[in-house]
Order: structure tokens, then C-alpha cells, then sequence
């Protein structure tokens, strides 16, 4: 998005990176950057950087990095434009007009209206004559009004353009209504009909207060209608990234966010007091749902059902949560289907007690394993002992692979010595495998040398480290691009880099900023590669330094330039010889 580069820089030097930063990451100083836990990656060492200086972020673990607004956009989840906006609106400043920009917030903004004004509609069906079946069904199911009140839940009647109908006296047109998701489009006609109709609604609420999307719920039992349908993926929903609920559970003081699988036991929880529950949108656990876990909690109960999808899902669910850096507690229900179910049986008290067993995800796993086999049969038994061992030999701790050895020794009746030997041996097969993977890397150099990004490859490594150290001195002493204007932006290697350049250059001689956060078009992945080359080049800043860089660059160039006939030739010989070697 094309906003004036002075306001950007206006808006740069408002924002200190460190304030914005702060405001998500506990950052200590050490010498002149400041360092944390990375939010966007689990970790239990500080390895996320921000230089004020340089007014970037930069994590040496996961490797993003960019910005002020790079960190807005990633954090928040924002496109570039909505988080300019965002830190504008934090500065007290007005965005100049910027006609594309202004017509998709526009247009996100009338999306957000248009739902809340649904969500009003459907909730007051809920109490009108026609919603009567819903309210019984809801008091059924243990929701007072209180409940109803407070996640907002309505009913959707069962017409065919009801709320169409409303939207369209509220003055939404028929595109916005097509856009919103809320509606189907007849194939042959074209017209308009609601899309939920005879469904106990559940308004969707983003982290920010939004209504994004819904979840219908059929009250009466139908095989030829799914239990639940969902939104569409629309301009402001996205069901990999955002869990229902979440815009409550974040205030939770109670250390640990549930995670569970649908809309019903989330909100029995909150109302049998655990104000911490959360459940996914009719999918699979994704990284996006974890990641956005890992900025309100460290630890995660998970409570998936008790049949064969749900413990199928737990299983996907733990190691895409411990990616993201969070401790995974296990939580199986007994003598109920779901927590739902257990709650209204048994009450709040015996949930607690569940809660203090709900095992660690080894003793799940552990647990799953046992399961598999009949340990009556020596060639079962065998099997679950090994499985056994290779899930224990991961395990960083040897007090862990002693203590949870011991217990799987215990369970087939075998000597804790032997169980110990063959976690060994799991163990050392395990090592000998990632030294090996790492060897590779090593007898790789200029692989380990690529960037971090498969998006972006180096095809002249030597020129590319030049590259990488030249736009390190001038991002560092802008005025040496004056020095490095005999380059062009051709001469480059990488496209990335020679577009970088070029827009340095470009802003130095229009006397701006010179700064990663004036660079355009550049991608998250291109940002943050950009940010890491300005923090790993610490290097002296010097003419001398330059000129090596300049010199490189325009030799290499040179080379693989094909300037003549016989240059042409050449590079044919020498493509025809490759050629034949590698067959």
C-alpha cells in the first residue's frame, strides 16, 4: 500500500519500536538491544532482539523480524495497511486518504457493522415467538439467560430471507451481504437467501471485539444436515486463525487456557466457572490456532472427546502445540462424552479433581501406547516396549527417561535394567540420526549460508554475501550509498536485495528516512530476511569496507554477464559440458 514515505517516517519515529514491542514482550536491556521471549515461537530462552537504534525486531530462533509496523502486522495478525492504521490511531495521527486503502478498511469496517447488527437480529429471534423451540432447546441444554446473554447466542429462523431481509432496511447492499458469507446465492436466479436457517446461533468475537462469522447448530436431529455449519472464509474471518471464545479466555487469572472441541463445552466451562476455555471452529488444531494460544498462556489442558476422532485429534493437536511453545496437559474425560456432558452430571467440584489428574502428554502418549498392545503375547510385548523406548529416548531430561522407563518396565513386567538399555539404544540411534542430518549441513557450507526463507535462494553465493554486507553499511551509514551509486540495481544477484537496494537509494536522494520501514512490497518472509542481515553484520562500518563489496558485486557481475557472440557461446559450451556431466 502506497502511503507518503514522510508519513511513514512520521509515524516510525512516533511508535518507538520498544514501546510497541513492550507492550506484548517483557524485554531487558543488554548493552544497546533489548531481548525477550519471541511471541511468535515457543521458547525458554531469550532469543528476540529489538535494536532501537535501528528500530527492528529480530528473532534468532525463528527468524522473523521487520519493523514497527512488520511486528503490528505480525502480532495482531493486520494486512500492512490495517496495521499503519492501527499505529496511527496509537499516535493520535490522521492516515492521509489513500483511495485503495480506504475502500478495503471500508469495507472490512461495514463487514464488522453488518455482523453485529446479525448477531442483534438472531439474538432477538431467540426471544421472539418464532424462537421459542431454541429457547426450550437452550434451556435444555442448561443455558440460562445469563449464558445466552453473554456469548451473545441467538436462533436464525427457519425462513428463507428473514435476515436479508433486515439487512437490507439497515441499508447493506447485495454485494456486502454476498461478501459477509451470511447469505447463498440461488444458481439460476441469483437471488439472495440466508444461509443459517433453524439453527441455534453462535456469534464468532475475534480478540479485538469483533463479530467475524457464526456457528449454527441444528437442534433436531437430521443425517442429511451437518450438526454444525460455520461461516465461510470471508475478508474478516478466518477459521485457522481464531478459536471461539478466546475474547473471554484471555482475561482468565487462571494460568492455563482449555482447549476443547466445540462451542457447547467451551461455554459449560465458563459456566461452571472456568473462564479459561476455548474451542477451534469446527477444524483441526492448525499452527496459526496454537500461535495465537502462545500470546495469553504458557500452559494448555487439552480436553478433545473421548471417541476414536477425538483422541485421533489430540494426538495431531499435542505436537503442533509444544511447537509453539506451550506446556500440553491431557485431560480424558470418564463416565461422560465431553465436558459438557461431565459438568452437568457430576458439577464443577469433580471437573476440578479431573483437572488436577489430567496427565502430562508423555503419560498420554505413554497411555496410547499401552493400549495398542496385548501384553499376554511376548511378540505384542516386545513391540510396546520398543515404541516405548523410542518416545522416551526424546525426552530431554534423564530423570525423565529413568522415571518414565521405570514405569513402562513396571507395566510388562520386565527389570528397569533392561527397559533403561533399550532407551539407550533408542536414544543413540535417535543422536545418530540428527548428527547426520547436521553433518550435511555442515559439509554444506554455502546451503547453511541460504536464507532461512525456501521462498528466497541465493544462485551466486558471493555476491550475495557482498550484497548482504553492502545494504548492512548503508541501512547502518546511509551516506555510503553516495559511494555505492555506481552500482545498479541489475548488478544484483538477488532480486530481493537489488530491489532493497534500489528503494534505499531512491529515499536517500529524496532526503528521507533510510530504513527497513520504508521498504515496500516486500513480503513477511522478505522482511524479516532483510531485518537478519542488519543484525548479523555488526561488522566495522568503512570506505574500505564498501569498496570490497562494490568491487565483488560488480565482478561477479560481470562474469555471468553475456555481452558478446563469443560470450554466448561460451556459456553454451559450458551449459552442454554440465549438461553431459549430469547425465
Amino acid at each position: 500500500m502506497a502511503f507518503p514515505p514522510a508519513f511513514i517516517d512520521e509515524l516510525v519515529a512516533r511508535n518507538p519500536i520498544e514501546d510497541v514491542v513492550g507492550q506484548y514482550v517483557s524485554l531487558k536491556r543488554s548493552g544497546s538491544n533489548l531481548f525477550g521471549l519471541c511471541p511468535f515461537h515457543g521458547e525458554k530462552t531469550a532469543s528476540f532482539s529489538v535494536a532501537p537504534e535501528k528500530g527492528i525486531y529480530y528473532c534468532f530462533g525463528c527468524h522473523k523480524g521487520g519493523s514497527v509496523i512488520n511486528f503490528q502486522m505480525e502480532i495482531e495478525g493486520l494486512s500492512y495497511p490495517d496495521a499503519v492504521r492501527a499505529l496511527a490511531k496509537r499516535a493520535g495521527m490522521e492516515v492521509p486518504e489513500d483511495e485503495q486503502y480506504q475502500s478495503r478498511y471500508r469495507q472490512q469496517e461495514r463487514l464488522w457493522a453488518l455482523h453485529k447488527e446479525a448477531a442483534r437480529f438472531y439474538h432477538a429471534q431467540l426471544y421472539a415467538p418464532v424462537g421459542a423451540a431454541a429457547l426450550q432447546y437452550a434451556a435444555g441444554r442448561g443455558m440460562p439467560q445469563a449464558v445466552l446473554t453473554k456469548f451473545g447466542i441467538g436462533y436464525a429462523p427457519d425462513s428463507w430471507t428473514d435476515l436479508v431481509d433486515v439487512l437490507r432496511k439497515k441499508g447493506y447492499t447485495d454485494q456486502e451481504l454476498r461478501d459477509s458469507g451470511l447469505v447463498t446465492v440461488a444458481k439460476k436466479t441469483g437471488n439472495l437467501f440466508d444461509r443459517f436457517r433453524d439453527r441455534l446461533m453462535f456469534p464468532i468475537i475475534d480478540v479485538r471485539g469483533n463479530v467475524i462469522g457464526f456457528g449454527g447448530r441444528i437442534m433436531k436431529k437430521d443425517d442429511n444436515a451437518a450438526k454444525y455449519l460455520n461461516s465461510p472464509e470471508t475478508l474478516i474471518f478466518n477459521k485457522r486463525k481464531n478459536l471461539f471464545a478466546l475474547n473471554l479466555a484471555k482475561k482468565s487469572k487462571m494460568g492455563y487456557l482449555i482447549l476443547v472441541e466445540g462451542y457447547m463445552d467451551a461455554i459449560a466451562l465458563h459456566q461452571y466457572g472456568f473462564d479459561c476455555a476455548v474451542a477451534s471452529l469446527g477444524t483441526a488444531l492448525t499452527e496459526d490456532g496454537a500461535n495465537l494460544l502462545s500470546r495469553y498462556t504458557e500452559q494448555v489442558v487439552l480436553i478433545y472427546d473421548g471417541d476414536n476422532a477425538g483422541q485421533n485429534a489430540t494426538k495431531r493437536a499435542i505436537p503442533i502445540l509444544e511447537k509453539a511453545g506451550l506446556q500440553v496437559k491431557v485431560l480424558q474425560m470418564r463416565d461422560a462424552k465431553d465436558p459438557d456432558e461431565f459438568l452437568k452430571k457430576f458439577g464443577a467440584d469433580r471437573f476440578k479433581l479431573l483437572l488436577e489428574e489430567s496427565s502430562n502428554r508423555v503419560e498420554y502418549q505413554l497411555s496410547a501406547i499401552f493400549k495398542k498392545y496385548d501384553l499376554k503375547d511376548d511378540d505384542q510385548k516386545v513391540k510396546y516396549l520398543q515404541e516405548s523406548a523410542e518416545l522416551i529416548s526424546s525426552l530431554p531430561s534423564a530423570v525423565q527417561r529413568e522415571v518414565y522407563g521405570g514405569r513402562v518396565a513396571e507395566a510388562a513386567k520386565i527389570g528397569p535394567d533392561a527397559m533403561k538399555l533399550e532407551v539407550e539404544r533408542a536414544r543413540k540411534r535417535r543422536l545418530a540420526r540428527e548428527k547426520k542430518a547436521q553433518e550435511k549441513i555442515d559439509l554444506a557450507p554455502a546451503r547453511a549460508l541460504q536464507p532461512k526463507s525456501r521462498s528466497i535462494r541465493y544462485d551466486n553465493m558471493k555476491s550475495a554475501m557482498a550484497e548482504e554486507m553492502l545494504l548492512a553499511l548503508c541501512l547502518r551509514e546511509p551516506a555510503l550509498l553516495d559511494r555505492a551509486a555506481v552500482l545498479t540495481e541489475e548488478m544484483f544477484s538477488s532480486p530481493l536485495l537489488g530491489s532493497v537496494y534500489t528503494q534505499l537509494s531512491r529515499r536517500h536522494r529524496a532526503g528521507l528516512e533510510v530504513s527497513l520501514s520504508g521498504l515496500e512490497d516486500l513480503s513477511p518472509e522478505e522482511m524479516s530476511h532483510v531485518a537478519g542481515i542488519l543484525q548479523r553484520q555488526q561488522g566495522p562500518v568503512s570506505d574500505q569496507a564498501l569498496d570490497d563489496c562494490i568491487r565483488t558485486i560488480q565482478r561477479e557481475y560481470k562474469a555471468g554477464s553475456v555481452e558478446t557472440a563469443e560470450d554466448l557461446m561460451a556459456l553454451r559450451e559450458a551449459m552442454q559440458k554440465r549438461k553431459g556431466i549430469g547425465q
